[in-house]
């Protein structure tokens, strides 16, 4: 079954090539502090002289150490005096000042020039420029990845571990249990889903963790509907009816019987819920209770530098929001073309 799925996948190229872009993206998440430059644990080094720099800049920067690790300053030119560094500290194109440190602060290994410039001397290359912190966007944008996806994964899973109990009992049950539970589920399907979330953040607090379990527990109604409507159709198959008649538990119908034959809609509805969990992650940090500072986030990028659209450097705003309408496109085509496979009738 699995091959037959995977093999009417590779016959559409559209499908072919989001499932391509959603695997590298899930291989950039994993491996995204050795891909980035910054290796530092949030990304978050500055450098404000490099505030809002181009695609490609690239300058030198003499690491400077300090109690907790180094300060990056930016540098025209150094020369050696008999205690001293002197460097040109670069502050603008056209503008620098000249700064000197005591030859005490890089240590007594500093001998000469080219000592100097080996160890403590480093040349910075944005790829994607920088932002208004000086920050370098392309780490900002590999490391950021880690949290859609795990945002998606997270949310993914609660979502359909609480719908497909919730559901299976009303569809294969009925009765009182079918009714309560679609009461519920009629409640929370009435408020907004963007306020739902709001009051489930709001409680369980501001957070990396906690945003993933809001939107998770705001994503299972939509499944449990979709599961519930499923089990109703199984349920009266005749190899259910064959499988009460051998005496089988409830439980077992439903786990190894009713469930893995309702697996193409399910793997449907998680597609759909992952572009969705990945679009309120991005909303919510946009508004400000999702990921915090100085935690990496797509939503997070474009909060914080919404108003560079309007500047000739809206290169910090536009990366972001490129990367999260590719991922969502690339879910959305998954979701789509899995649903055109399971489709029977259609064929």
């Amino acid at each position: 079954m699995k091959r037959s799925i995977f093999r009417q996948l590779l016959d559409k190229p559209l499908a072919v090539v989001a499932l391509t872009y959603i695997v590298l993206n899930l291989l950039v998440a994993i491996f995204a502090h050795t891909i980035a430059s910054d290796k530092s644990p949030e990304t978050n080094t500055m450098v404000l002289e490099f505030s809002a720099r181009s695609p490609g800049f690239t300058h030198e920067v003499l690491k400077v150490p300090r109690n907790n690790g180094f300060a990056l300053i930016p540098v025209n030119s150094i020369r050696l005096s008999k205690d001293s560094v002197i460097v040109a500290h670069y502050i603008d194109e056209s503008l620098f000042d000249t700064v000197r440190y005591s030859l005490l602060d890089f240590g007594k290994e500093i001998a000469d020039s080219t000592a100097l410039k080996k160890n403590y001397v480093q040349k910075n290359t944005y790829l994607l420029g920088t932002d208004r912190y000086g920050r370098d966007v392309f780490s900002r944008l590999i490391v950021g990845a880690r949290v859609s996806l795990s945002v998606g994964i997270i949310s993914v899973l609660l979502s359909l571990l609480l719908g497909t109990t919730f559901g299976a009992l009303a569809g294969y049950y009925g009765g009182t249990i079918d009714k309560m539970i679609m009461w519920l589920i009629n409640i929370l399907w009435s408020i907004p889903t963007i306020l739902l979330v709001f009051a489930i953040t709001l409680t369980l607090g501001k957070g990396f963790w906690e945003i993933f379990v809001a939107i998770g527990l705001t994503q299972w109604v939509g499944a449990a509907r979709l599961i519930r409507g499923q089990v109703m159709a199984v349920k009266e198959l005749d190899y259910i009816t064959a499988a009460r008649a051998l005496g089988l538990s409830n439980t077992r119908i439903i786990t190894r019987h009713i469930l893995p034959n309702i697996s193409g809609p399910i793997m449907v509805i998680a597609s759909s819920n992952f572009a969705a969990a990945i679009l309120t992650e991005a909303g919510l940090s946009f508004l400000g209770i999702g990921v915090q500072p100085p935690n990496p986030s797509w939503g997070l990028m474009i909060k914080e530098h919404y108003n560079f659209l309007v500047t000739d450097r809206p290169f910090s705003v536009i990366i972001p929001g490129v990367a999260i309408m590719l991922l969502v496109y690339s879910f959305n085509i998954l979701a789509n073309t899995l649903r055109d496979i399971f489709d029977v009738k259609s064929r």
